[in-house]
């Protein structure tokens, strides 16, 4: 834990500064039509597979927890360069995700005017909210103007990102270290209302809880019976289980609900409800999807003003998976 304290010192400022130069309409006089640009690709990707919207989320997420929201994540590893895309951390992102900034861009790029005027970072913070109100979520306004990162290493993902097993601490530490409070957390964790997992990142809360060939007393009963019909006891990396059992495809507030019923499907889902100090929210929330979709609106805005670069430290890049 030491690690992920000695983040919050200076990361916040930092963000804080930076995010001084975002702004919505960034694009007004450069590439004006941009946001309908970019919507309209993702429109056309989300028709293909609904594995788009949890792949474009996850991939923000992760870009932004690691140097920033400035797209090093899609930087392809070069030579004896492991990029961050290669650490074991981000090997499960969907390759969806890539494929809709990467078609988003050559769009705006397909248009003179706007070619090369436009950020990676930005793309992909603006196809983030396009997938959300695609699967039923709040739509809201996106801050512009992130340049994109001159740095993608593997090392620069260690301890950076949230795992499945965490607790209510280290869950708050980390998103502390990127100037997020526990209430963004709570309302960014509700992301999982989409997408899938691998049996492998939850199966010791199914068959070997605490080591001792228990299931994690937390799950529901029935819920954890019906994961074990789903994932062997030998883990078959190839099989997925949907984050949220009942509504899988829509992205509303059933998380929660979920998580009053025993079906968070990771420690770190889960705890936010057995924990008395996140308990409160997660029961606020399950009633209330208006309350809900405020707080994640307001979460993903703090999260999109995370390490933002600014002049010399980025640029727009010509391929966003790879540095000009």
């Amino acid at each position: 834990m030491i690690a992920v304290w000695s983040l919050c010192v200076s990361v916040p400022l930092f963000s804080h500064l930076a995010s001084a130069q975002l702004r919505q309409n960034f694009y007004a006089n450069s590439c004006p039509n941009v946001e309908n640009i970019v919507r309209n690709a993702v429109n056309k990707k989300f028709q293909q597979t609904f594995v788009t919207v949890p792949a474009t989320i996850r991939l923000f997420f992760h870009d932004c927890f690691v140097q920033g929201c400035d797209a090093s994540v899609i930087i392809s590893s070069s030579g004896t360069n492991r990029a961050e895309k290669d650490h074991p951390d981000n090997l499960s992102l969907a390759g969806d995700g890539f494929d809709t900034v990467i078609k988003a861009k050559a769009a705006i790029d397909a248009i003179p005017s706007c070619r090369n005027k436009v950020s990676c970072a930005d793309i992909l913070a603006m196809a983030t909210r396009d997938v959300i109100a695609l699967s039923g979520g709040p739509s809201y306004a996106v801050e512009l103007g992130r340049l994109d990162g001159l740095s993608s290493t593997a090392a620069s993902v260690n301890g950076k990102l949230p795992q499945p097993t965490f607790n209510l601490n280290q869950l708050n530490a980390l998103f502390a270290a990127n100037g997020l409070t526990q209430t963004d957390m709570i309302a960014l964790s509700a992301a999982h209302t989409v997408g899938f997992s691998h049996c492998g990142k939850f199966a010791n809360r199914i068959y070997n809880f605490s080591r001792q060939n228990l299931v994690d007393p937390t799950l529901n009963k029935a819920y954890a019976t019906q994961l074990q019909s789903m994932c062997p006891r030998i883990v078959d990396p190839r099989i997925a289980i949907n984050m949220d059992p009942n509504t899988p495809r829509t992205f509303d507030n059933v998380y929660f609900k979920n998580l009053q019923q025993g079906q968070g499907l990771f420690t770190s889902d889960q705890v936010l409800f057995t924990d008395p100090r996140s308990k409160p929210t997660v029961n606020v929330w399950a009633n209330n999807s208006p309350a809900f979709q405020k707080a994640f609106v307001t979460g993903i805005t703090k999260l999109g003003r995370v390490g933002v670069k600014t002049g010399s430290n980025g640029n727009i890049r010509a391929n966003c998976a790879a540095f000009n």
